[in-house]
């Protein structure tokens, strides 16, 4: 009598859910288990917000990550983070990073933005690359993929899960399954939820990236369903300043720290030098959305912009920034009002005091401007005054949200501290991060717990 195979199913083709596939079925090769990946978008469109990333990962090499590591995470995170998770974190990254490699994926190093940031790794041809790579490789290891599956709900038998209930083509059906893992991303996509969490205006908060579309919370809600825990952030995001032109995907401007940025009325509203830009990106983009007239601001920047040694790595826009010869024609083409802009281009102007020779785009260079100007300009404070003028009307886009389920450093989802068994969840659907996402970490913990999970589940269902 030939023994039933065991389900174990994938819900969600991103990087956590792909390398969760491909792991378990890797582990589970000639065991009995079969590994099933469904996900709610077609195949040409799967792969969450993965498929749109350029997939930076916070590693010094491919084998390693830096000593401070696992304190930077904390401090990202004001110290509320799960310091046992990001140890882990720390820990299983290198191998997990060269595990991926092993797949065809090759990594290379590349130059931050500007100024100087964290030691990062990124796979040559990012998210895209990832997808197909993996998508190939756990084909390869016995994978079945199914796509346009929405799931409704994971069914249960006793405290044993039993299925899952998808929905495909309208119609209603249930998948057998012994464990699942959840890697199906945040809430983004949910209007009527990020409007709860982060209030008026939130509801039409552009999205980063077309995958952010397909995120819709559905795993969050059918593991609250059996009792999980939230963890997490529920009031934070990782948001981006992006072109408000522009239509491709994640068309960032991140030059914004060389000028100064101002709203319709021509007023600066924050400290544009307040640091590195991935210290300031997130509250900076909120407040466009959340504080900002039209919901909309304006980096202002003269030509010297155009010297800076590779400042086009900071822009990602496919549209040219509005260009004149006057301050006063650039208020013009833009739509920020003339009067104002010309006052707080003058009051600026007035407080950059400091050497210009100082200025040093690839740092915090000190460069401050004098202690009249508020909000102040505490680095690259340089006088907008060379033509021609430049400006980038911007808007915020959210890339991820921070609430999610909680999870164990097994990757397990918790129901009051202890594991919901057969149940597991990696990616952007867990909620480790507060106050701000550390830097160019979604992806890297997406591999590194997608992994874990994938094995988890197996060593699971091996020893049912």
């Amino acid at each position: 009598m030939s023994i039933p195979p065991k389900n174990l199913i994938v819900v969600g083709q991103g990087a956590a859910g792909l390398a969760a596939a491909l792991a378990a079925a890797q582990a589970a090769h000639g065991s009995g288990v079969q590994v099933t990946l469904v996900d709610k978008a077609a195949e040409d469109e799967a792969g969450g917000n993965t498929r749109w990333s350029p997939s930076n990962m916070r590693m010094a090499a491919v084998d390693r990550v830096e000593p401070s590591f696992v304190h930077d995470m904390l401090a990202a995170t004001q110290y509320r983070g799960d310091e046992t998770y990001f140890a882990r974190l720390a820990r299983e990254a290198p191998a997990t990073c060269q595990w991926i490699a092993a797949q065809g994926i090759e990594f290379i190093q590349p130059v931050y933005y500007l100024a100087k940031g964290p030691p990062r790794i990124q796979p040559v041809g990012g998210g895209p690359v990832v997808v197909k790579q993996l998508v190939l490789a756990a084909k390869k290891a016995g994978v079945i993929f199914r796509y346009n599956c929405t799931a409704r709900a994971i069914l249960r038998d006793k405290d044993s899960i039993s299925g899952l209930e998808i929905e495909h083509a309208g119609v209603r059906e249930t998948l057998p399954a012994d464990a699942v893992i959840l890697c199906s991303g945040g809430f983004e996509g949910d209007a009527a939820k990020m409007r709860e969490h982060f209030g008026d205006g939130a509801e039409i908060m552009r999205l980063i990236s077309p995958g952010g579309k397909f995120n819709t919370g559905d795993g969050i809600r059918i593991a609250m369903a059996l009792g999980a825990s939230g963890s997490g952030d529920w009031g934070g995001m990782h948001a981006e300043p992006v072109d408000a032109r522009a239509k491709n995907s994640a068309p960032v401007v991140l030059v914004y720290p060389y000028g100064i940025v101002v709203d319709k009325n021509g007023q600066r509203f924050f400290d544009e030098g307040g640091g590195l830009v991935h210290e300031t990106w997130e509250w900076f983009a909120r407040d466009m959305q959340f504080k900002t007239p039209d919901r909309r601001a304006f980096a202002i920047l003269d030509s010297r912009l155009l010297s800076i040694e590779g400042y086009e790595r900071a822009i990602r826009s496919e549209v040219p920034p509005a260009r004149a010869e006057t301050l006063a024609e650039l208020a013009n083409i833009v739509g920020v009002d003339a009067g104002g802009f010309a006052e707080t281009v003058a009051a600026y102007n007035a407080a950059c005091t400091g050497d210009p020779a100082k200025f040093d785009a690839t740092r915090c260079d000190g460069l401050k401007a004098g202690a009249s100007l508020a909000p102040p300009k505490s680095n690259w404070a340089r006088a907008i005054s060379e033509p021609p003028f430049l400006a980038y009307p911007l808007v915020g886009a959210v890339a991820y949200t921070f609430g999610g389920l909680a999870t164990d450093d097994c990757a397990r989802v918790l129901r009051e501290e202890k594991p919901i068994p057969g149940l597991y969840a990696a990616g952007e659907i867990t909620g480790h991060f507060y106050a701000t996402a550390p830097n160019a970490v979604s992806v890297l913990r997406a591999f590194v717990f997608g992994r874990i999970a994938g094995l988890e589940a197996v060593s699971f269902l091996q020893a049912r």
